[in-house]
């Protein structure tokens, strides 16, 4: 039998709403027709990205999710309107209670929450003073806290997402001069509170110790359910969080209800805070072991892992192994033998596609992994697409000859990110266009000059280009975010910092004063 022939055709955005107001579509599928739209809209040849907007700051500019934050949190602009305004402005706070860290935490839709503010997005913002505050993100107004401690300083926030999880880090303590004079050993490395959201609930405190995960802790994270502790010899080790809290966890921990840790104290008010009460006796089982210079990270479909092996001959090169049983999968070293002040990057590609994106001064490849879950041979990695830059092939020769005669050999060859020349700076992905937003800079003109390239995320192809306005100083530190209709640019400038928006417009469209 043969499938009945469906007609595609285009569907306008009132037959769309219509279809979703009586359960015909579901908001899925609303979305990603929109987003389709938008995509085609903004890969038009009558629109552009036009700068619309600058602001300079004495202290670091954050951007997340469609909002701007300067003064250390304190004002908040939303990128929603065709500039960028101010949505609230927090009153001053002292050095003590100024914010250390924050993150956007936005709750699921398949849960209903016991509060209706728990439904919304709200900023988790930790301050020096050890308050963990939840925050509206379109208002600031303050919708909950939680004291940590009164012994433990905690200063940096991070996630896991997969888990619904988040965690705070304290500063690691360090051991003084005097206290090795004295014989006193200082032991515990630092401390972490890990928290569950949507609603915000304690799950913990743990000590890292050095009795325990031995010596020469440089680091810990919490990432897939996985405590990742990295250490001074360049081994990186693995442990099950959920076993940790099997068999360590001694008693459960409820916000604001009495804790018999505290002697009947309630959990998370000031000055008692939260005790600890994950109790790590004796090492966990170590689910994974690497060494690397540069870390591990774990991705791809079957899993695999990246790291650089700790040794000199090993610089510059990066093995992608399975991590079933460790095996380099055939082509799994990469090295693009660059010669460059700025090392080239590696990473699994954020789409969830198993694939893998390298980064250089003057290529980008993509690769992907080819493998079976079950097959005993190897995987093999191979390139999906390369982008490369558009410079002039003809070598700089080595040897100038003076106005009198003389052949003087040149000391050194030119970098690969050498700043007169094109060069790959970064890679965004934005996920929910499916494009890959590729900086590139140049110099050749004297001032350096960047442009982004728009690429379609599954074939590499270049579908537009958009100059920034603003020259690129490469001294600097500068970051880019492309979020659909809204690019923005932090960069530094000396002890300045300044952030540049630029905001997609039909042709001839008036821009109004900055």
């Amino acid at each position: 039998m043969m499938a009945h022939y469906r007609r595609k055709r285009t569907v306008n955005t009132t037959e769309l709403l219509n279809r979703r107001s009586r359960g015909v579509k579901d908001a899925g599928t609303i979305i990603r027709h929109n987003m389709k739209v938008l995509r085609a809209v903004l890969l038009q040849d009558n629109r552009d990205y036009i700068k619309v907007w600058s602001k300079t700051s004495k202290s670091t500019i954050m951007y997340e999710n469609g909002k701007i934050y300067f003064e250390n949190y304190q004002n908040c602009f939303s990128c929603v309107h065709s500039q960028p305004q101010l949505l609230y402005k927090l009153p001053k706070r002292s050095k003590l209670e100024k914010f250390e860290d924050a993150l956007l935490c936005q709750s699921p839709l398949d849960k209903t929450l016991p509060v209706p503010s728990d439904h919304k997005p709200s900023l988790l913002a930790l301050t020096a003073d050890n308050w963990l505050y939840r925050l509206s993100p379109e208002t600031g107004e303050e919708l909950q806290r939680v004291y940590l401690s009164s012994k433990h300083k905690f200063r940096y926030l991070g996630w896991d997402v997969s888990q619904e999880m988040f965690y705070v880090k304290s500063v690691q303590n360090k051991e003084t001069s005097l206290a090795r004079q004295a014989g006193i050993t200082q032991n515990t490395v630092l401390h972490l509170a890990i928290f569950h959201v949507f609603p915000l609930q304690i799950v913990g405190i743990l000590e890292i110790n050095k009795k325990v995960f031995g010596n020469g802790v440089t680091d810990v994270v919490l990432s897939q359910g996985v405590l990742v502790v990295s250490h001074s010899n360049k081994s990186v080790k693995l442990y099950s969080f959920e076993h940790i809290l099997q068999k360590h966890l001694t008693e459960k921990l409820e916000l604001g209800k009495p804790s018999s840790l505290l002697g009947g104290k309630t959990v998370g008010e000031c000055p008692f805070g939260i005790p600890v009460n994950i109790q790590i006796t004796d090492c966990p089982p170590v689910l994974f072991l690497s060494c690397s210079s540069n870390g591990i990270q774990i991705g791809g479909f079957p899993w695999h892992y990246i790291y650089t092996p700790p040794h000199k001959n090993h610089k510059g090169t990066h093995h992608i192994c399975s991590l079933r049983d460790g095996t380099l999968a055939t082509n799994g070293i990469q090295n693009m033998n660059c010669c460059s002040l700025e090392s080239d990057g590696i990473f699994f590609h954020p789409d969830d596609s198993g694939r893998i994106i390298h980064v250089g001064p003057i290529t980008i490849n993509v690769l992907k992994i080819l493998g079976e879950l079950n097959s005993g041979l190897p995987s093999k990695v191979a390139m999906d697409f390369t982008m490369t830059t558009h410079r002039n092939n003809n070598p700089t020769s080595q040897v100038t000859v003076t106005s009198s005669g003389r052949a003087v050999k040149r000391r050194f060859h030119q970098l690969d990110d050498d700043p007169e020349q094109e060069t790959f700076r970064m890679v965004e992905y934005e996920d929910e266009l499916d494009l890959l937003a590729v900086v590139v800079t140049n110099g050749e003109e004297g001032e350096g000059r960047a442009q982004i390239r728009l690429h379609d995320n599954l074939s590499g192809e270049l579908l537009r280009t958009v100059d920034l306005v603003e020259p690129w100083d490469e001294t600097y530190r500068h970051e880019l975010f492309f979020d659909k209709d809204t690019i923005v640019h932090i960069e530094q400038r000396n002890t300045n910092f300044c952030c540049h928006v630029y905001k997609l417009k039909a042709a001839g469209e008036e821009v109004a004063p900055k």
